[in-house]
């Protein structure tokens, strides 16, 4: 008898990203099932994260898959999810997917897994858990932005972000972020001289503040809303170092405030802005190569995550590396960094087993796919971060509720703990 999981067919097309910026998506058929999936992209990218489309671009991608990739996972079956991640890899046959590209090959195979859990009429979650306990993730927001995701004006710093923590439920989580932003919105708007209400890419409020009056207003708008709400919501920080630093000068190049800082001074600007702000979280303060502040960082800041993104893209080995060194506590997991979808699980058990929390990460360019809130469920990550507000934000914030929804009694709001 045949299995109803064997693909039967699979599609690529172009599609447009919330940039409007072209990306790839990828549809893949069973017998009985369906899967659709498409890749995000990111403005400030990690030097060492998978190249994200072959040289030509989507349209050459897309020749790529009908050729190379098709005849190859034609008649296989979908329920074999780390095969076909394997089989893409043999297919691409570099180390950086730069043959197919890495979006290609994080659309393929998530679309191959919706398409194996809508065959067995499962939600995707699901499918792919690997972890007995379920939990659903707490929402780290993108509230007020700056650097590369904002316009000139904006603060150096690329994002501002909150976190609630102890919540009830999801629900209140997304709630809290939500009023957070609204407010934010409401007090720069009469606030603060030119600002007319200007967004950046994530959907956070740009506005013409230096880095610590806008962390100032931030974290008095988050504590207002703490008192409403019933419960902390703490504040953090996303600095995209590798975006501020100059590799000639040795410099971080604070342009807005006209300021440069050096290794040693980053390292004190950053532990002052986490003591006198209580910060609980702070994302890629040093650039992409410098594990070794980070590893100082990491064993004088109290009661925060150290977050490494363009420090790890990903990357199991970049990981290992981290671990050994104690450099950060956290990290970013951007599926399309690294390709599939078992690559990301790889990723995501060692930093379990290390004790790194991970945190599970949209895009600056996203679509209006849902999928990593289905992964962060099914992998177990305590955080995601996804922006406030946004269609294709809240595609991932509502389907957590959904979920929510689904296992309701069955399911907790994760903790975290710090230190």
């Amino acid at each position: 008898m045949t299995s109803l999981s064997i693909i039967s067919g699979l599609k690529a097309r172009r599609i447009f990203n919330s940039r409007g910026e072209e990306t790839i998506e990828v549809e893949v058929k069973t017998l009985n099932g369906f899967g659709c999936a498409s890749a995000p992209s990111g403005k400030s990218r990690g030097k060492y994260e998978v190249t994200p489309f072959p040289e030509g671009g989507v349209e050459e991608a897309i020749r790529r898959v009908e050729k190379y990739v098709k005849p190859k996972i034609l008649g296989l079956d979908a329920d074999n999810q780390e095969e076909i991640d394997k089989i893409l890899h043999a297919v691409d046959g570099t180390e950086n997917f730069s043959f197919i590209g890495g979006n290609t090959a994080y659309a393929v195979s998530l679309a191959v897994a919706e398409a194996s859990a809508s065959t067995h009429n499962q939600p995707l979650f699901y499918k792919l858990k690997k972890i007995k306990e379920t939990i659903l993730p707490l929402p780290l927001g993108n509230v007020l932005g700056g650097g590369k995701h904002a316009g000139k004006g904006a603060p150096d710093i690329q994002e501002f972000l909150v976190l609630p923590l102890n919540p009830k439920s999801f629900f209140e989580a997304y709630n809290a972020n939500v009023k957070v932003h609204s407010l934010l919105g409401e007090i720069l708007t009469k606030h603060v001289n030119g600002f007319t209400g200007g967004k950046g890419d994530e959907g956070a409020w740009a506005p013409p503040l230096t880095n610590e009056k806008a962390l100032e207003i931030v974290v008095e708008v988050a504590e207002k809303i703490s008192d409403e709400m019933g419960f902390k919501i703490g504040v953090g920080l996303d600095f995209a170092s590798s975006s501020l630093w100059n590799p000639k000068k040795e410099v971080y190049e604070y342009v807005g405030e006209g300021k440069k800082r050096g290794k040693d001074e980053q390292l004190d600007y950053v532990l002052s802005l986490i003591e006198k702000f209580k910060l609980v979280y702070v994302e890629d303060p040093f650039h992409e190569d410098d594990f070794e502040s980070f590893v100082e960082l990491t064993s004088k800041a109290k009661n925060c995550l150290i977050c490494g993104d363009d420090l790890f893209v990903t990357n199991k080995k970049k990981l290992e590396l981290g671990v050994k060194l104690k450099a950060a506590n956290s990290l970013i997991i951007k599926p399309n960094q690294v390709g599939t979808v078992s690559d990301t699980w790889e990723t995501i058990n060692l930093a379990k087993a290390s004790n790194y929390v991970p945190v599970i990460s949209h895009r600056s360019g996203e679509t209006t796919s849902n999928h990593i809130a289905h992964l962060a469920v099914a992998f177990g990550c305590p955080i995601i971060k996804t922006g406030v507000v946004g269609g294709e934000r809240i595609a991932k914030l509502n389907e957590l509720l959904r979920i929510e929804e689904t296992l309701a009694g069955k399911v907790s709001v994760a903790k975290i703990r710090f230190g």
